[in-house]
């Protein structure tokens, strides 16, 4: 068989998308904060309507704030590689035998001989609009094909850290609304998110969803006791 007549599967799960960790990101970061906001507030002797007002606007704040950053840190990122692909692209115009030279090096630190080594970057330096992306990926560990999109950061985050804001908000929008019943509602979703991130990653699913949950569980007590302290001192 030869190489040219092997079939390619893609058979990898997509890991440079730029939506997963937002995603994940924002549905733990929603879940995590809104629950402790409302737990903080309940704390300090919050009445019914102060914490589901407390919740939408953390739920609100909390999304727009979180797809602002995941928009301006991504996009930094990507304008930050752009700019290293452009001089890159001109370093190969203005010095192709030293780039060569240097492409050959990292393939002889990979384990190809010498020779090889310098087969090979000749070869790929053959094609112009190729070689800078060769150049790109090897010296770089980026593809410049794939780059993260800010928007679907952004969108990622903002959906993701709305849905998990809301679960703490389910029990008072239901009319059963209590600190229990929310910290209850929130606690189940928390093991789930975290099973269900730990199965993509496959890490046992019990591990993921204890260790969100424990995480949570710190969280919520602490702004609890801060709420409470502070509530009692300004009674």
């Amino acid at each position: 068989m030869t190489v040219a007549s092997v079939e390619f599967h893609q058979h990898h799960r997509d890991v440079t998308g730029g939506w997963l960790r937002p995603a994940v990101f924002g549905i733990m970061d929603g879940l995590v904060s809104n629950a402790a906001l409302i737990a903080g507030v309940a704390g300090g002797g919050g009445s019914t309507r102060t914490i589901v007002l407390t919740g939408f606007a953390g739920l609100v704040a909390g999304a727009c704030s979180m797809a602002s950053g995941e928009y301006t840190s991504v996009a930094s990122q990507t304008e930050l590689t752009r700019a290293e692909i452009a001089r890159e692209r001109r370093e190969l115009e203005l010095h192709p035998d030293e780039e060569r030279a240097e492409l050959a090096a990292i393939y002889v630190a990979r384990g190809l001989d010498e020779t090889l080594a310098r087969q090979v970057a000749d070869q790929l330096s053959g094609d112009p609009r190729q070689v800078w992306r060769v150049h790109v990926r090897e010296e770089m560990g980026v593809d410049p094909d794939d780059l993260p999109s800010p928007w679907v950061a952004a969108g990622s985050s903002f959906a993701a850290f709305s849905l998990g804001a809301l679960v703490p908000m389910l029990p008072f929008l239901l009319g059963f609304g209590n600190l229990a019943a929310a910290l209850a509602f929130t606690g189940v979703a928390l093991f789930l998110a975290g099973a269900g991130v730990a199965r993509m990653t496959e890490v046992p699913a019990w591990f993921g969803g204890l260790r969100q949950l424990g995480l949570a569980a710190a969280a919520a007590a602490v702004t609890y006791g801060i709420g409470h302290l502070i509530g009692a001192n300004l009674a």
